[in-house]
């Protein structure tokens, strides 16, 4: 039985839904650290230099954060809703890749286009904060019942490889892959989880290691170049991660590294999992070919803290997320079910 007290949440709003706090990611595992955005360009800040990561965490913060915003913006209501329009898009200037953010912000346009013209600023607060919190209990409804669809697709032994995090810190709460990791191991399953450090933010290293060690499920790391090898020797009997949109044709974008796992797993017969709730797949997109891909800071590459790790003048490329093929999928799973990936596009 799932128990939000239980598990670590990467933002949490109060019941009056004026303070919104959001642990940063950036301190872990070192430091849990919240911080509490009020301005729409603090909220933006916060999702662009990492505080919070991972698709449905961000949709969740970019709509609880404008929601815990409006409270300062103008009462006149036209002027209001001018504030909203230009607060969504600041927003969604925040992250190119993620479909989860723009599906937030649309759904809270739609209710305020979707509003009585002579609705008071105060009746419009009330309506963007009832959207952003439908939206943010949406997904952990979403992560629950995906996990219960995966769990039963993973090995009972042996050590299942995830890639990035796509835990409870990256949604609002348990998780897509780590969900599913984690329901599989609540049925008895006796598997270890191998985390992907995930150059070079290290997201597999700091933030799955850390959450998974939180709720006692079994992780060890391991650098990006040793997955080959461990399923070489037959250690790693699957794979599961997230990702950050799927086409209509099922190619997944997730974080850079992935499309390298999948290519691992297809030549030595391993099942990939891909675990993303619908808000995720975005069918006006025929192929991952049309998915942006983000470009992040290069100094993410060159340097491990304070310390330099590349020489002064080398150039570094930085994507942040690669595609992997649809033909290297075995099942996408959802909160409605799995799915082959060729399936999507009329799911």
């Amino acid at each position: 039985m799932f128990d939000a007290q239980s598990y670590v949440r990467p933002f949490v709003l109060d019941e009056a839904g004026l303070t919104l706090r959001v642990l940063d990611q950036r301190k872990l595992p070192a430091a849990e650290v919240w911080t509490e955005p009020r301005e729409v360009e603090e909220v933006a800040v916060a999702i662009e230099d990492l505080v919070v990561r991972g698709a449905p965490a961000i949709a969740c913060v970019a709509a609880l954060g404008l929601a815990v915003c409006v409270q300062g913006f103008d009462d006149d209501p036209a002027r209001f809703r001018t504030q909203v329009e230009a607060a969504c898009v600041r927003l969604s200037n925040t992250r190119p890749t993620a479909v989860n953010l723009f599906v937030a912000l649309r759904e809270i346009r739609e209710a305020m286009a979707a509003a009585p013209g002579d609705a008071d600023a105060s009746a419009l607060r009330a309506l963007i904060l009832e959207t952003a919190k439908a939206h943010a209990e949406g997904d952990l409804a979403s992560c629950l019942a995906m996990a219960g669809h995966g769990a039963p697709l993973l090995p009972d032994e042996g050590a299942v490889l995830t890639h990035c995090n796509a835990g409870a810190l990256a949604t609002a709460g348990y998780g897509t892959a780590l969900g599913v990791l984690r329901r599989g191991r609540e049925l008895g399953k006796r598997y270890t989880v191998l985390a992907d450090e995930t150059r070079p933010v290290l997201q597999g290293a700091r933030l799955t290691a850390w959450e998974l060690q939180h709720d006692g499920v079994p992780v060890e790391v391991i650098a990006d170049n040793m997955a080959g090898a461990l399923m070489a020797s037959g250690v790693i009997k699957a794979a599961v991660v997230g990702a950050d949109r799927i086409a209509r044709n099922g190619d997944v974008a997730n974080k850079i590294g992935t499309y390298t796992v999948a290519v691992l797993c297809k030549h030595h017969g391993i099942p990939f999992y891909v675990a993303a709730p619908w808000t995720t797949i975005d069918r006006s997109l025929a192929s991952g070919a049309d998915i942006p891909i983000e470009e992040r800071n290069p100094s993410e590459v060159m340097f491990h803290g304070k310390a330099q790790l590349t020489p002064q003048g080398v150039g570094v490329r930085n994507p942040a997320f690669d595609v992997t093929p649809a033909s290297l999928v075995t099942k996408i799973i959802t909160e409605t079910g799995n799915f082959d990936p060729g399936q999507i596009a009329d799911a």
